[in-house]
Order: C-alpha cells, then sequence, then structure tokens
C-alpha cells in the first residue's frame, strides 16, 4: 500500500490511477517501490475514472480506441492535480498530450497471453466450435490462424469479471494478459501460457509507463530510480511498429522485442486488417541499440515493411 502524505514529509507526490482492481495494483506496488528507493517519501493516490472505465458495454474499437484509457489521468496531470501516472503501456497512445512525456519504464513483468478455460483444457484441446473471449483484435486474429474451429467472441470487463464469465459458462474459455493476473495474484486460474510464436503480444504488454510532466526535474529524478534501460528500449521499439503503422484498438498489431542469445534485438510484429484479412509478419534482428530513440527507429523501420 501507498503512505499517506503527512505533514513534514521529505518529500510527497500525487499519483493518478485508473480505479480497476488490476490497475490499482500495479500502481501502488511501484508506489511502494518508489518510497522504498527514497527515503522519507509520501505518495498519495488520485483515482480517476477514464472513458474506458465507464463504457462496458461495446467494443474499445467504438468507444474510441487507444485512448480511452489516458485521456483523463493526462489531464489529471496537465491540471497539475497529479504529478505522475501509473499505465499499462499497451493501453498509452503513440503520441501524448502536449507537455507531457513516459518518464519512466519499470522492469517488464511476462509479457505473454494466456488461456484460461473452464475445464482447464489447453488451447489445443479445446473442442471445435468452442467460445473462446477477448476483446482485443490482435488475438483473435492471431489464433484464429491457428485455430479457425473456435468462435472468438468479445468479452470485456475486468479481470475478475472475465473470468466469472468463463466459471458460468458464458464463454468456454477466455485470453487474457499473463502479468494482469500475476500482479493479481491469479496465476492459478491460468490453463496454459500460449507461446509469443502462437499469440505475438500487444506492443508493450507486460511493462508500465510512467507518464509525467516534461520539464517536472524533480519528479523525473525520482521516476530515475525504477527505471530499467533493457524494458524501455524494447517497448520503444515495439512502440515504433505500432506509430509508424498508425496503430489503434482497430487495428490488429502485435510487435515483441526481445534480447536474443548472440545480444542483438530480435523484434516480431504482425499487422493485419481490421477485418482480420491480410495478416502479414515482419521479424528483423539488429544491433541492441543504445537509445530509445535507435529503437524506436528499427521498430519504424519494421512498421513500414508491415505496411508495405
Amino acid at each position: 500500500m501507498t503512505r499517506p502524505v503527512q505533514s513534514g514529509a521529505v518529500q510527497s507526490l500525487t499519483m493518478a490511477t485508473r480505479k480497476s482492481q488490476l490497475a490499482l495494483a500495479q500502481s501502488r506496488a511501484f508506489a511502494t517501490r518508489l518510497c522504498e528507493a527514497h527515503s522519507g517519501l509520501s505518495v498519495a493516490e488520485l483515482l480517476v475514472v477514464t472513458t474506458g472505465d465507464r463504457i462496458q458495454d461495446r467494443p474499445l474499437a467504438e468507444v474510441g480506441g487507444k485512448g480511452v484509457f489516458v485521456k483523463e489521468i493526462e489531464e489529471a496531470l496537465i491540471e497539475r492535480r497529479a504529478d505522475f501516472a501509473v499505465h499499462s503501456i499497451k493501453d498509452v497512445p503513440g503520441l501524448l498530450a502536449d507537455g507531457l512525456r513516459i518518464g519512466c519504464v519499470p522492469l517488464r513483468a511476462d509479457p505473454r497471453d494466456v488461456l484460461v478455460s473452464r475445464t482447464g483444457a489447453g488451447f489445443a484441446q479445446l473442442p471445435a466450435g468452442a467460445s473462446v473471449g477477448t476483446s482485443s483484435l490482435r488475438r483473435s486474429v492471431l489464433l484464429h490462424k491457428a485455430r479457425p474451429d473456435l468462435t472468438f467472441v468479445p468479452l470485456r470487463g475486468n479481470v475478475d469479471t472475465r473470468l466469472r464469465k468463463v466459471r458460468e459458462g458464458v464463454v468456454d474459455a477466455a485470453i487474457l494478459a499473463k502479468a494482469g493476473l500475476d500482479r493479481l495474484g491469479l496465476a492459478d486460474a491460468i490453463s496454459e501460457i500460449l507461446a509469443p510464436e502462437l499469440c505475438i503480444p500487444a506492443v508493450g504488454q507486460g511493462a508500465l509507463g510512467i507518464e509525467c510532466r516534461e520539464g517536472d526535474d524533480r519528479v523525473l529524478m525520482l521516476l530515475a530510480a525504477l527505471h530499467h534501460e533493457e524494458t524501455a528500449l524494447a517497448v520503444a521499439a515495439e512502440r515504433g511498429v505500432m506509430i509508424e503503422v498508425e496503430g489503434n484498438c482497430r487495428t490488429p498489431i502485435a510487435a515483441h522485442a526481445r534480447r536474443a542469445e548472440d545480444g542483438t534485438m530480435l523484434l516480431v510484429a504482425m499487422l493485419a486488417e481490421p477485418d482480420g484479412s491480410n495478416l502479414r509478419f515482419v521479424e528483423q534482428a539488429a544491433p541492441w541499440p543504445t537509445t530509445e530513440q535507435q529503437a524506436g527507429l528499427l521498430g519504424r523501420s519494421v512498421g513500414s515493411k508491415l505496411r508495405r
């Protein structure tokens, strides 16, 4: 848990976060580590309800796309009601609001997707015609390619809601991010961890993006203690793909960067049309980048190939 702001504290910050169980779990864990890194630091919470949180009965593509979990939080930063915000970076658009920046990318959690099935069956063992719930076009397109005999249906709501719908038989199975289940202590619900070769992760999946105001040197200095360079470079490459193809929630897009055994960066990406057609893949290896700008250019190069 975060510590309340107290009079006489050496320094205090206000953190903006969504109110969902997962958002609170990952935000509070980050705030705890930040306080541990800086003696005397206190962090208070500003809980924000975003457009994506308010509208749960429609696909994200119909609600407004990739920024629906970010817009109101960015407004809190711009209006100085908060000093920093904790996002799942896969929810963050390629272009941030003017005057804001990602000031810290902490160590990444497991980026893979998982299957949770009512019977405990793995992906290959699901019977033909089984219904698989997901709100992600990326997941639907990739997994339909592997199992065209399954039925992929929209499934929104928080993690508990989606797990409950599996238990109650609303769907036979659901696809979720492993990082989210791990952060909530729900890893026991996993029926199978899906290999990245089967289901390429989303851009930035498993990573957090800590957003703050451009030029706020005090906050940037404090956040720097938890910045993880290798994660930041991998995420920058993945986001470069997204920026180049102008990806959003209407675009089935995937990108996953990792350090190969020879020390190079291996970037694998996928792009398809909104209806799932014209599915194409690009895999590119390059010397491990030394800056986020270099990593982003690698991502844009891969994105350009996908567009062609």
